[in-house]
């Protein structure tokens, strides 16, 4: 028997409207069979940057298949809705930046096609619901088997928006980078990877300085958030591969004060000024 397609679906919705069912129901009225998995719909409205940071830390785990992402501030003006093909299967969503990190996580663009093609779309009362109109749609007739090209034109891959998604720097021997993500439990994802901090001379079990905007404070490099002692702050390495800042069963988040796009700079034992 074959396996039933599989679209992946991340928004910025949120369940208290209908958005994310009337999505889903588009897409199942055109593939009954098609299985939906749900990344997340509660990425902070209109937050691209957000939305791509949450795709990118899913996609190497989902299936192989169809991901839709909407997060879509320009929903209605001239900026295009694509489809992306890669080596596990085809990205759609607004050309804003939101697919860039998670295509180039996968391997890059085989194949990019503008949905331009309005026989594979819903008829539009207004223009502000692309995810409905455009992109649900085509992830229903994707899923049906029809074929990525017949969805509209050619792009050139070269010319997809690029991700926002800045990188850290290493000045005077210490680490600058900034806070990604704070998940439910108020641990900070920093965009500083374990290898950098290494590389400065900061060891496991050794102790950082951590500068923040609300002032400086010290930290230890611990292997899980169990190690941190009543109230300390850490630094540890969390599931996705990145230095992370936390407390033991408190937010590091409330505590330091931080949020998405927090300036965070670490500095090893004997770096810095």
């Amino acid at each position: 028997m074959s396996v039933p397609a599989c679209v992946s679906f991340l928004s910025d919705y949120g369940h208290a409207d209908e958005f994310v069912g009337v999505c889903k129901a588009v897409m199942l009225g055109l593939a009954p069979e098609l299985t939906i998995v749900d990344i997340s719909h509660d990425i902070p409205a209109h937050d691209v940057r957000a939305g791509a940071l949450t795709l990118v830390r899913a996609v190497q785990y989902l299936p192989d298949g169809i991901v839709l992402a909407v997060v879509d501030p320009g929903v209605g003006t001239d900026r295009r809705c694509v489809a992306v093909e890669t080596e596990s299967g085809i990205l759609l969503g607004p050309d804003n930046g939101l697919l860039a990190p998670a295509v180039a996580m996968i391997g890059g663009a085989r194949r990019v096609v503008s949905l331009t093609n309005d026989e594979y779309q819903l008829a539009a009362p207004g223009p502000t619901f692309a995810g409905r109109d455009v992109l649900a749609p085509a992830a229903g007739f994707l899923a049906q088997g029809v074929l990525m090209e017949e969805l509209g034109e050619a792009v050139d891959a070269a010319s997809l928006t690029p991700g926002l998604i800045p990188l850290p720097t290493v000045e005077a021997g210490a680490v600058v980078g900034e806070v990604w993500w704070i998940d439910r439990y108020g641990n900070c994802q920093l965009n500083i990877d374990p290898d950098e901090l290494g590389a400065l001379g900061a060891r496991l079990g050794e102790p950082v300085e951590v500068r923040l905007a609300t002032g400086d404070r010290q930290a230890r490099w611990v292997r899980t958030y169990a190690d941190a002692k009543p109230s300390e702050l850490v630094v540890v390495v969390d599931s996705y591969g990145l230095m992370s800042l936390a407390l033991d069963r408190k937010s590091a988040a409330i505590e330091c004060g931080l949020h998405a796009g927090s300036g965070v700079t670490i500095v090893p034992p004997g770096g810095g000024v």
